[in-house]
């Protein structure tokens, strides 16, 4: 099987939604409390790409129908899944059989992180809670993408559960400033999410798929994208007065300004405009990408 299909179908460039939450966990861990292991880092970071792995691949696999439909009807360069199912360029088969083998792989190193590296008791715990929100978001019968809750559960793994895990993996405990530092991550990917479900709306109301946009409707999904822009805006401020270094708040500021003017775009209907809409969903990605590399940024210097 050509690997490039493969490659395709793991969307490796999204990766980085969950690997730099991650890395920021560890980082923070490093500079408040000077403790950090490289083994337990690199065996934590793979554990979290094979969950972002188990996610994508479960969404491709019972997406199909709403992809099927989303290249048809509203396809942007950032919806509709790789399309390397719809198009048949790997049997769904061979996708189920490697989503276990992703899960096996994902709790040995649970496994090994908690009783040989002894990196905590919650440590399974973390990893189980991720593999949970990764595989049952698209797989029946919770499909919580289908349920209006879906954002939720995207805002705790993609959001404290990875900043969170990062450090805990580290520490032996969890942090307030972690978890502070870990809601504007939460609130911008929740957007990221969101604003994703506008091109996929036609294909998602026509399959019955009742995620929060098609439940709320694209007005009202627009005021919400600027009500989620506000409070990562101010749960970002929350976390530069409680220990977050002043440094971070510049690198934040282009990301804040940016942000700022996609919330008045939605806010005036561009998402009603396909190459707009397009350019708003990259523009939510730098954001949620931007706000976890400010704290980091602000950590390193």
């Amino acid at each position: 099987m050509d690997f490039k299909y493969w490659f395709l179908l793991s969307r490796v460039p999204f990766l980085i939604v969950a690997i730099l939450p991650f890395c920021l966990g560890a980082l923070l861990a490093g500079r408040i409390l000077g403790v950090f292991s490289w083994p337990v880092f690199l065996l934590g970071l793979l554990g979290t790409v094979l969950v972002q792995l188990i996610a994508h691949y479960s969404g491709e696999v019972h997406d199909l129908a709403e992809d099927r439909l989303s290249v048809r009807l509203e396809k942007n360069f950032f919806t509709g899944g790789s399309q390397v199912l719809v198009e048949n360029l790997i049997p769904v088969k061979n996708v189920k059989r490697l989503i276990r083998m992703v899960i096996f792989l994902a709790l040995l190193i649970g496994l090994a992180l908690q009783f040989y590296f002894k990196c905590g008791k919650l440590t399974l715990g973390l990893g189980f809670s991720g593999i949970l929100c990764a595989y049952f978001y698209s797989k029946p019968p919770l499909r919580l993408v289908r349920r209006g809750v879906g954002e939720v559960f995207i805002a705790y793994a993609f959001g404290w559960l990875s900043v969170s895990t990062g450090f805990y993996l580290q520490a032996g405990h969890f942090n307030v400033l972690a978890t502070l530092i870990s809601l504007p991550i939460a609130y911008s990917v929740t957007n990221l999410i969101l604003i994703n479900e506008y091109p996929d709306y036609p294909a998602d109301k026509q399959a019955s798929k009742q995620n929060l946009l098609v439940r709320v409707g694209k007005a009202n999904g627009a005021l919400l994208y600027a009500w989620l822009v506000g409070f990562s805006a101010a749960a970002f401020l929350l976390a530069l007065f409680k220990g977050l270094p002043p440094l971070a708040g510049m690198f934040y500021l282009p990301v804040l300004v940016i942000s700022v003017n996609a919330a008045r775009q939605m806010l005036k209907g561009g998402y009603g405009d396909r190459s707009k809409l397009e350019r708003l969903c990259a523009q939510t990605i730098f954001v949620n990408i931007g706000t976890t590399a400010s704290c980091m940024l602000g950590l390193l210097f």
